[in-house]
């Protein structure tokens, strides 16, 4: 390995480190108690040296919103094959309950977390644009096989979206629990199949 390429590791290895600990002052701080200071405490180096790979803690909320979507992307990426785009549609619901169980605390990152909008604006959302996109080009080909007849794509995007959305948050954040008796993941794809019932008479 040349003297670069070591260096670009070490670099990459680096930037990892600091967000899988911001990861975690998130959560247990929220993004108001986390600071780059309590950051680097986290994984015992100098504020100074965070500031050599983000400029503040927005971009790093930021890199880790970018960074939970690319997982769910890639949990995602196998539904490419399903060729009718109905059952497509309905495997993307499915995949995305799935991220949030196996995931919470991205999911919970990335969709439950409170910020202030300057940190939600500081940069373009690439990966997640990518990702709301995915899902509107499939509501648009399940309308060009018949299906939704003049609904709204963006209008039936977020319904959809917020329809698993709820699911997956009532979960990550143990609300489930309130139905005393029912196990939560049998109550999860209760409603997963309640959802997709819908849809289908929609």
């Amino acid at each position: 390995m040349t003297i670069a390429a070591r260096k670009q590791r070490e670099k990459e290895e680096m930037r990892q480190l600091i967000l899988d600990a911001a990861r975690r002052i998130f959560m247990e701080k929220g993004f108001a108690g986390a600071s780059m200071r309590t950051i680097a405490e986290a994984i015992q180096y100098s504020a100074g040296t965070l500031y050599l790979y983000f400029k503040d803690k927005d971009e790093i909320f930021h890199a880790l919103h970018e960074e939970g979507f690319v997982k769910m992307l890639e949990y995602m990426a196998p539904l490419a094959h399903v060729a009718d785009p109905f059952e497509r549609l309905k495997a993307m619901g499915h995949v995305y309950i799935d991220f949030a169980r196996k995931n919470p605390d991205y999911y919970d990152l990335m969709f439950i977390m409170r910020a202030p909008m300057k940190c939600m604006e500081h940069e373009k959302w690439e990966e997640g644009d990518r990702t709301l996109g995915i899902l509107k080009s499939v509501i648009r080909e399940c309308q060009a096989a018949g299906r939704f007849p003049g609904k709204d794509v963006d209008g039936l995007a977020f319904t959809i979206w917020a329809g698993v959305h709820g699911i997956a948050a009532l979960y990550v954040r143990n609300r489930v629990q309130a139905f005393e008796g029912v196990d939560p993941e049998t109550l999860v794809d209760a409603g997963q199949r309640n959802f997709i019932e819908m849809l289908e008479r929609a």
